[in-house]
């Protein structure tokens, strides 16, 4: 009975990927230590020798290094601009935000203890946890925390979270209460507001009131680790805060290492010299049938959304769009590309994890037919030529592949251009950006806690990351009444459990 109730403390710690790890343990393919890695890198700070693996043995395995490989971050990694996963993941070691949203119990308290809105959700009030303080040591105080926000949403400061906040926070919206509470006026109602400063917006990591863009020179953060060294290009290592506001984390050490391709990447997990590594298809065929690695997958909404230029031929034609979308063989992206590691899309950025997803909507299915009359009603029965713009991460130029030759049925010419992801991304401003000035492209886009962030800064006429150049007044004003209407987080089953991690059991 001690192991069971064991194993079910365990289960109660986190999300479906912790699950699948604690899964693993109580087979016997996961080792103790292994399991404490897994902790470790998914924040459970709180995971001690009081809450499973017996005691004092578990106490024994803490400790040691956890040996992480992630891609090279494409500039100076600050949270104000950062955008690439390699520099997040480098910052999730020593930052951290108001709330955590996790996939599977949604908000959780972190810098902040509570928050609520007025009777309209255009003001919200945090209490902050108290207690807390940066690396420095200096106590976080609401000073911090309006100062962080509003360099977020100054156009000024060279923020990458404009695009989340524009039409919901503006600058000087940000108030401070007292030293630990701040309240936020927004520029409308808006009932998924605490979405918006937590973990969903990444940039949102709360930062001293007197940051001055030099992040790397200290790593200044709140978080359970903190800086060791760090050498751009090459990689960083990180220590445990032994000052952290919660339980202490149980390694030592994170020591991140910086690799260029994912070959190189693989290659190393294989050799020994990393425990960990994000996971692409690629990856999954280069381990598939050792037993010396686990993937582990979690369940989210991050999705490959495809843009079409809505303001240029040929995308100009609804029809034409149209048949674009019914040439793609949806079922066999999931089962070739994704080794069922996905959900089917339709489309849409309702993902069936949020409760405004309308499952009655008939989900669209290829039908080439279709698509052929489609083109022959816009003038072009032969098809057409089209470059399809985006970025050389994760499966997505095995994903542009695959369009490419479906596309290729109905009579339209897709070439592609695969550049490298900051070559891609560019500015990430409209005019000097090939995800926002392309024709047609595919951009990925991680795992949010409600469909609100998609909908406002992807569809919005005038929305930071609208690359379709979608323009439709009464859609801004559907998405701005949907803001005032109070939603739950849903039990439903999520839209995608993309691969999350590789390791290499030891």
């Amino acid at each position: 009975m001690t192991k069971r109730r064991d194993i079910d403390a365990l289960r109660s710690l986190s999300g479906d990927i912790w699950n699948v790890a604690v899964d693993e343990y109580q087979g016997g393919f996961l080792k103790r230590r292994d399991l404490l890695k897994y902790a470790a890198l998914l924040g459970l700070t709180g995971f001690s020798a009081s809450q499973g693996l017996g005691g004092a043995r578990a106490a024994a395995a803490a400790g040691g290094t956890v040996r992480v490989g992630l891609g090279q971050p494409t500039k100076a990694i600050d949270p104000v601009s950062v955008t690439d996963p390699a520099s997040i993941g480098v910052i999730s070691q020593v930052g951290e935000y108001l709330i955590l949203d996790d996939p599977k119990d949604g908000l959780q308290p972190k810098l902040a203890l509570s928050w609520e809105a007025n009777e309209t959700a255009s003001r919200w009030t945090f209490k902050l946890r108290p207690g807390v303080k940066f690396h420095d040591g200096r106590a976080v105080t609401a000073k911090d925390v309006v100062a962080s926000f509003e360099r977020l949403v100054d156009s000024a400061s060279g923020s990458s979270a404009l695009s989340a906040y524009k039409g919901i926070l503006s600058k000087g919206g940000a108030k401070l209460v007292d030293e630990q509470t701040v309240a936020f006026e927004l520029d409308g109602p808006n009932s998924n507001f605490p979405f918006y400063v937590s973990s969903d917006v990444y940039n949102a990591v709360i930062l001293p009131a007197d940051y001055a863009g030099d992040f790397e020179k200290t790593f200044n953060g709140t978080g359970p680790f903190k800086l060791e060294s760090f050498r751009p290009k090459q990689g960083a290592s990180f220590v445990r805060n032994d000052d952290y506001w919660g339980d202490k984390a149980l390694p030592d050490r994170i020591e991140i290492k910086f690799f260029d391709d994912e070959q190189a990447q693989v290659l190393a997990l294989q050799a020994g010299q990393l425990d960990v590594i994000p996971s692409t298809t690629r990856l999954e065929l280069a381990i598939e049938g050792n037993p010396n690695f686990k993937l582990l997958s979690v369940q989210a909404s991050s999705h490959d959304q495809v843009h079409l230029r809505t303001d240029q031929a040929p995308f100009t034609d609804k029809g034409v769009r149209r048949a674009l979308a019914l040439t793609l063989d949806r079922e066999a992206v999931v089962r070739g590309l994704l080794k069922g590691r996905a959900v089917v899309g339709n489309d849409t950025p309702f993902a069936p994890i949020f409760p405004s997803a309308d499952p009655s909507v008939p989900q669209r299915k290829q039908d080439i037919a279709e698509a052929k009359r489609l083109l022959g009603e816009a003038g072009v029965p032969n098809g057409f030529e089209v470059t399809l713009t985006t970025e050389r991460a994760y499966d997505i130029p095995d994903y542009a592949v695959l369009i490419q030759n479906f596309a290729k049925k109905a009579g339209i010419d897709i070439k592609l251009n695969v550049l490298p992801q900051d070559a891609y991304y560019g500015s990430a401003k409209f005019g000097s950006s090939p995800w926002l000035d392309s024709n047609l492209g595919i951009t990925d886009f991680g795992h949010r806690g409600t469909p609100d962030i998609f909908l406002n800064a992807t569809l919005k006429s005038s929305g930071a990351w609208n690359a379709a150049h979608f323009n439709n007044p009464a859609y801004d004003a559907l998405l701005l009444a949907a803001r005032r209407v109070t939603s739950r987080r849903s039990a439903l089953p999520p839209a995608r459990s993309r691969p999350c991690c590789s390791t290499r059991r030891r």
